[in-house]
């Protein structure tokens, strides 16, 4: 087994978190480890564009993909939902690390509070570059107008604190990740605001025939993330989609069994396309393609053919 890990990072303070947070595990869980980070840039970190417009998921992972095909680095950390569900060749998800609050978050100026999106003042202003995340809200609030949002978590708070937005859409992971909990006016409900697949979770990616590194980080997986996270996948793979997109999905642990709900939209959030199937949990992956293959006929298909 290896005796030092080079763990490859985005330069973010959210991604260094992510990063220290593994590494401190692994020293902790192996004690004769030693684990030093390297911060590695990507396109998403050097471009200002919607993700629309410069390539969608690839662009935060493909340079920490290639260092890792090089031999620079011996993991990368991602966040998962920006992990596309299609990996490289010779590449693999060694772990899935126990997952944090996977909804959404409306977060509002500081010392300003609401319940939910419904409290929102008419025509209010929200900020959001997730498809995803418009679609949603769109179908719930017609009236809102919506802005796009770049930048990491201290710019997009900033940028509201000045005025620009009424309010900002995050993930609820992020903000308690950075100490930034207080931010939160409100959690989304997974009924009003499916998450992105895979957020919330951390996924550890190798090189396939890394063996020594792969049975190292095996201990950092959490099975019923693991699982969940598995299914939510499938469902993407199967309906082709990524950040791109307005697709969503999410998936629960209960007992023996999964219970995934999964979602497509409009993109301006004018029909929505939702199901819900339950499997034991040796079925994830199955369970994650069935749930596409119904809502595409529920007419999603029609949807997606439409973007």
């Amino acid at each position: 087994m290896k005796n030092i890990l080079v763990i490859g990072s985005r330069g973010s303070k959210l991604a260094l978190w992510q990063a220290k947070w593994t590494q401190s595990l692994i020293c902790r869980l192996h004690p004769e480890v030693s684990a030093e980070i390297e911060i590695i840039k990507t396109s998403g970190d050097m471009k200002t564009e919607p993700l629309s417009v410069i390539g969608g998921k690839g662009v935060f992972t493909k340079e920490l993909e290639d260092a890792l095909l090089a031999g620079r680095i011996d993991l990368a950390v991602h966040s998962l939902k920006d992990l596309p569900t299609n990996l490289p060749d010779r590449l693999t998800i060694a772990a899935i690390c126990e997952r944090e609050d996977a909804r959404d978050a409306l977060v509002l100026t500081q010392g300003r509070s609401l319940r939910s999106m419904n409290d929102l003042p008419p025509n209010a202003v929200v900020g959001t570059s997730s498809p995803r995340r418009l679609a949603q809200l769109k179908y719930l609030r017609r009236d809102i107008v919506s802005k796009d949002l770049r930048g990491n978590v201290d710019t997009r708070l900033r940028k509201l604190d000045e005025g620009q937005y009424d309010a900002l859409i995050l993930a609820a992971a992020g903000l308690r990740r950075l100490g930034l909990e207080s931010r939160i006016s409100s959690p989304i409900e997974t009924d009003e605001m499916l998450p992105a697949v895979g957020q919330g979770a951390l996924g550890v990616e190798t090189r396939a025939d890394d063996h020594s590194t792969i049975a190292l980080v095996r201990s950092l997986n959490h099975a019923p993330t693991q699982l969940a996270c598995e299914s939510e996948r499938s469902f993407l793979r199967a309906l082709g989609g990524g950040c791109q997109l307005p697709i969503a999905g999410y998936a629960v642990v209960s007992g023996n069994e999964l219970v995934l709900e999964g979602l497509i939209a409009d993109p301006l959030g004018l029909e929505v396309v939702r199901g819900k199937l339950t499997a034991p949990t040796t079925q994830a992956e199955e369970l994650g393609s069935r749930l596409a293959h119904q809502l595409l006929q529920q007419g999603g298909n029609r949807l997606l053919a439409a973007q």
